[in-house]
């Protein structure tokens, strides 16, 4: 038996770790740097444990475990590509834009459908082309919340230049060519892998029914994934047929249709509670959406301290 972490845990240390980021615009220590990273590599284990644990108990990867670990994953991986800037480059200060959304997902993953995947990934093809299709929308969010973070800094760092403002002690961010390059492969990475990831979710969308499943083309999910995936076709082929467009016009195209999309699949989850019904069997949709105190019952269910 795998050795339980809480979600409270390394909610905590992304917490000290973010206020000892912050304080980097009162002080210059290299202390308080290298605590601020040692807190934040302790919140990384412990995050990765308590996937771990899930995985363990629901005998699934973390990403087809629940819609809750599928979340946790995403800020697991924002927090890791976080630290491997940070200890490339510790002059940036890069976790005044990373802390607040890893928390923010976190805070989500909470509120989500803690219930196990077991019955839906019985197969072990179907479980192959669900963990096929789980990567690839993780990696493409990742992607996407990566560009929205550098439009954002684009823009600040773009409006700090023009009114010819000095820049705050400790807050540091990278030129404006290399944030506008990042801008644009984050953009072109999430479509291509959230491209892939839809189609493969069409797949196990048409295989649903003979795993005795509930995903439908209809859900709320995937009628506004699907209409935000238009939107951003149609940015990316502006994108390609402009010469040359201003990296502002790029930031506010990254920002509003990357931003869109990732308010679409976080709102949406936490208004039903999980990803999409594929996530549940028939006989838990039937037996109606889950609240705070069924997520309570699920985990006491499976020995999860949260």
């Amino acid at each position: 038996m795998m050795p339980h972490t809480s979600l409270i845990c390394f909610l905590a240390s992304y917490l000290v770790a973010f206020a000892l980021e912050l304080s980097r615009f009162r002080t210059t220590s290299r202390w308080g740097r290298l605590l601020s990273l040692g807190f934040a590599g302790a919140g990384l284990l412990a995050q990765t444990w308590y996937l771990l644990n899930r995985g363990h108990e629901a005998s699934l990867p973390p990403l087809l475990a629940s819609t809750h670990d599928w979340m946790l994953v995403v800020a697991w991986l924002v927090m890791l590509v976080y630290l491997v800037m940070a200890v490339l480059n510790s002059r940036l200060n890069l976790g005044v834009f990373v802390y607040p959304l890893v928390l923010a997902l976190i805070g989500v993953a909470y509120k989500l459908d803690q219930a196990p995947n077991t019955e839906l990934y019985a197969a072990q093809a179907r479980r192959s082309w669900g963990l096929l299709h789980a990567s690839l929308l993780v990696f493409g969010v990742v992607a996407a919340a990566a560009g929205c973070l550098s439009a954002l800094m684009y823009l600040l760092q773009h409006r700090r230049l023009k009114t010819s403002h000095a820049e705050r002690q400790g807050l540091q961010m990278p030129s404006l060519p290399r944030l506008a390059s990042a801008n644009r492969w984050a953009f072109l990475l999430s479509f291509v892998l959230l491209t892939l990831g839809y189609a493969s979710g069409l797949l196990l969308t048409f295989s649903a029914p003979a795993a005795g499943s509930t995903v439908e083309l209809s859900e709320p999910i995937v009628v506004m994934s699907g209409l935000v995936w238009l939107v951003l076709a149609m940015a990316l082929g502006w994108l390609l047929v402009q010469r040359g467009p201003a990296g502002r016009q790029v930031a506010w195209l990254t920002m509003v249709g990357l931003g869109g999309l990732l308010m679409a699949i976080f709102g949406l989850q936490l208004a039903t509670g999980h990803l999409h019904r594929g996530g549940r069997t028939a006989a838990q949709v039937q037996s109606g959406p889950r609240g705070p105190e069924s997520h309570r019952d699920n985990a006491t269910e499976t020995g999860v301290v949260r």
